[in-house]
C-alpha cells in the first residue's frame, strides 16, 4: 500500500461540551472562568452554542445543547478528557468543588512534575486538569 500524507494534529481547535440547559451550563462556566462568552447562538437569550476563549492561548470551549450530541453518545459523564493546564491543580479542584463539580479522579502527583486530576461539571462533562511543566517550557511562560 502506498504511503500517504500523515494526519497531524496541529493543536486544539474547540473543545465541545454538552448540556440539556445551555443557559444554566454558560452563566456556570462564565463564573467558573472569570470570562463571559465571545460567541453566542442563535442569540443570548435562548442559546444552543454558546463559546469561551480561554487561557494563554485563547482556546476554543464550546459548549452545545445536548440535543445535537451525534447519535449514540453516550450518558454523562462520557467521553475522552481533555486535560487543561493549570497553576495549582488543588486550588483548582476546591474552586470548582465550591461551584457545584465533583471529583472524578482524584488528585494524582505523577513523576517529574505532572500531577493530574479531574471533575465533573454539574452538565455531566468531565474536565481535566493537569500541571505539566512540559505545557509551561513550551508556552514561553514561567513557573
Amino acid at each position: 500500500m502506498p504511503d500517504t500524507m500523515p494526519i497531524t494534529l496541529r493543536g486544539l481547535a474547540t473543545v465541545t461540551l454538552w448540556a440539556d440547559d445551555v443557559a444554566a451550563a454558560r452563566a456556570w462556566y462564565a463564573g467558573a472562568l472569570g470570562v463571559e462568552p465571545y460567541f453566542q447562538r442563535p442569540d443570548a437569550e435562548l442559546p444552543a452554542y454558546v463559546e469561551f476563549r480561554i487561557g494563554d492561548h485563547e482556546d476554543e470551549l464550546g459548549i452545545i445543547d445536548r440535543r445535537w450530541a451525534p447519535p449514540g453518545l453516550g450518558q454523562p459523564p462520557g467521553g475522552a478528557v481533555v486535560h487543561w493546564h493549570v497553576d495549582d491543580v488543588a486550588a483548582t479542584i476546591a474552586a470548582l468543588e465550591a461551584r457545584g463539580a465533583t471529583v472524578l479522579m482524584p488528585l494524582t502527583v505523577r513523576e517529574a512534575g505532572f500531577v493530574t486530576a479531574a471533575v465533573q461539571d454539574p452538565f455531566g462533562n468531565i474536565l481535566g486538569l493537569m500541571h505539566n511543566p512540559h505545557w509551561l517550557e513550551k508556552s514561553g511562560a514561567a513557573e
